[in-house]
């Protein structure tokens, strides 16, 4: 495995590219094009128009503009240490060897669609990093910017990327280099993205770089998708907006056979199909949640000689109580009244006996 977080990231972000597909000079600034230098002058391709100001700030917001302007800063400095940029249509290009996005259904988020309108107005204006595929030539595998090679897919255009010879260490770390930086993934898809690193056989050094966290933090990363059965993650989904405090919560509720049998028959709820990853968390959430009432017992029938029954004996919780049947005559009912108080007196008394 790879030496120091430190090592690991200079050889990621360091060296060359040696150029795979057809070159392309970044969407830039006039000031900025002497930063990109073409070997020919068939490989440079004209800048695409930038959607106006206004038109970003309808389609995207405040939080993808940061990320967009963190991006192209990002970029920049990539252009000035000699990266180059290419083209290379989506379909050559497969994902990463490890998930890490939790996609409801197969549904668009907001985000996401806000990227497309970006795209589509303006172009692509971040290239992503890509590494030759290791077993089939001519085809790629994503390090980061997945969610940029499904937009180009979307639109049928070519994906601005980097190509870079990376190990598998390091494509994990720049995966997950780039969604510490955005925090766009929610807190069980860092679970599960450690527990599918696990499960490619990384090691905790190498998972907890990934992800930018502590050991304490990372083993409950680990104890939460731990716990609560694949099926249930991918049914309720990310759901941005729920913590950690509240999946351990969950996992501590799906313990019993009874409480798994009861999630199962809630996600087969219309209610729960229609609702987003959040109300689909609340509603497994609450189902689990409520105390479940115990079966009440059925009552012991109390039968004359000829099986006809003319009492029942009720158990009620803690309580139980004698109800006659209605055509049991009031004098039998007044001498059994008695009969139990003298019974009851005579059975105390054996108790105390024993006790001396």
């Amino acid at each position: 495995m790879a030496g120091s977080r430190k090592n690991e990231l200079r050889a990621l972000f360091g060296g060359g590219l040696a150029p795979t597909e057809q070159p392309l000079a970044p969407e830039a600034k006039p000031e900025q094009q002497n930063e990109v230098k073409f070997s020919s002058p068939s490989e440079a391709v004209p800048p695409q128009r930038s959607a106006s100001g206004a038109v970003k700030a309808m389609g995207l917001s405040l939080g993808a503009m940061t990320r967009e302007a963190e991006e192209a800063r990002a970029l920049r400095q990539a252009l000035n240490e000699g990266e180059r940029v290419v083209a290379v249509h989506p379909d050559r290009i497969d994902s990463s060897i490890v998930e890490d996005r939790l996609r409801l259904d197969g549904r668009d988020d907001e985000d996401f669609a806000a990227l497309v309108d970006s795209i589509r107005e303006g172009g692509q204006q971040v290239p992503v990093l890509l590494r030759p595929h290791p077993d089939q030539s001519g085809r790629y595998q994503t390090a980061y910017g997945h969610r940029r090679v499904r937009a180009a897919a979307r639109l049928g255009i070519e994906v601005k990327a980097i190509v870079r010879p990376l190990s598998d260490d390091e494509l994990v770390l720049a995966q997950g280099k780039e969604n510490a930086e955005r925090r766009n993934l929610s807190f069980i898809e860092r679970s599960v993205f450690a527990k599918n690193l696990a499960s490619h056989g990384f090691d905790r050094k190498v998972i907890g770089d990934a992800l930018a966290v502590q050991k304490s933090e990372l083993s409950r990363l680990f104890a939460v998708v731990e716990s609560i059965p694949d099926e249930f993650i991918r049914l309720i989904g990310p759901a941005p907006k729920v913590g950690r405090d509240r999946w351990m919560k969950l996992g501590e509720l799906l313990q019993t056979a009874p409480a798994q049998q009861a999630a199962k028959e809630e996600v087969h709820y219309q209610r729960f199909q229609a609702a987003d990853s959040d109300g689909r968390f609340q509603l497994l959430f609450d189902r689990l949640s409520r105390r479940q009432k115990p079966e009440a017992s059925l009552p012991e029938e109390i039968k004359d000689a000829n099986g006809k029954v003319f009492a029942r004996l009720k158990l009620d919780g803690k309580n139980r109580r004698i109800e006659f049947a209605a055509d049991v005559e009031a004098a039998f009912i007044e001498d059994t009244a008695a009969l139990l108080a003298e019974r009851y007196q005579a059975f105390v008394a054996s108790r105390s006996g024993d006790k001396h």
